[in-house]
């Protein structure tokens, strides 16, 4: 993929700061660990309390790799197998050291319609909706996350011009408007089980994740 150019100025996210920057060391399970530097923010312009984590030293030259990760309390914390954030945030904190570049962790949860609207998401599920569906039929969009607090940081950060670690175009373009070039896009693999395999299906066919190459193509006939 070839760099995506940052749109003119008048389109990039307005100024925020960095506040305070921690050293925080990480133990993921008992097979993992790592250090990483929290970093808080001030000006974001929804005033929510995301944070950055950045990890390791990009190489010479290379663009730091992001990925811009969105609060899951069932999957990130209670490992809930619904869906494959838990997952797929513990492998973004593993290639981003080994790589060098930031987490951005960003409190919308339930794809940006609170955690009580989610659980009550899940009760539709249960019912037979799919993830787009219950968010609709509670009132909602069916996407309702904004990442212009993401370019906010990533501006206030330096980091520009980033590896993008998704399989969400929506990310990418969203991104790409404020002001945030794309060297490129990394997928992040799939984490598929019997129980979010519908959960996926759905991602892909109506949210037009890249998941038909990393083996999903069955689940979606």
């Amino acid at each position: 993929m070839t760099d995506q150019p940052a749109p003119p100025p008048a389109q990039t996210a307005t100024l925020a700061a960095i506040r305070r920057r921690i050293g925080l060391p990480l133990r993921l399970a008992d097979d993992y660990s790592t250090t990483a530097t929290i970093v808080s923010f001030t000006g974001l312009v929804d005033a929510r309390q995301h944070i950055a984590l950045e990890l390791g030293q990009p190489a010479a030259a290379e663009p730091p790799l992001v990925r811009v990760h969105s609060e899951c309390l069932t999957g990130d914390v209670f490992g809930s197998q619904r869906c494959d954030c838990g997952p797929q945030l513990r492998e973004a904190i593993e290639r981003i050291a080994e790589h060098g570049g930031y987490l951005l962790y960003l409190r919308q949860e339930g794809r940006g319609i609170g955690l009580y609207d989610k659980l009550d998401a899940y009760a539709l599920q249960d019912g037979g909706l799919d993830t787009y569906d219950a968010n609709l039929a509670l009132g909602h969009q069916a996407d309702e996350r904004d990442y212009t607090s993401a370019a906010q940081m990533l501006h206030a950060l330096g980091a520009t011009r980033i590896a993008l670690l998704s399989n969400n175009p929506d990310k990418g373009a969203q991104l790409a408007r404020l002001g945030i070039t794309i060297a490129k896009q990394v997928p992040t693999a799939l984490h598929l089980t019997d129980a979010n395999a519908a959960y996926l299906a759905t991602k892909a066919r109506r949210g037009g994740h890249d998941l038909i190459a990393q083996g999903l193509d069955g689940h979606l006939r």
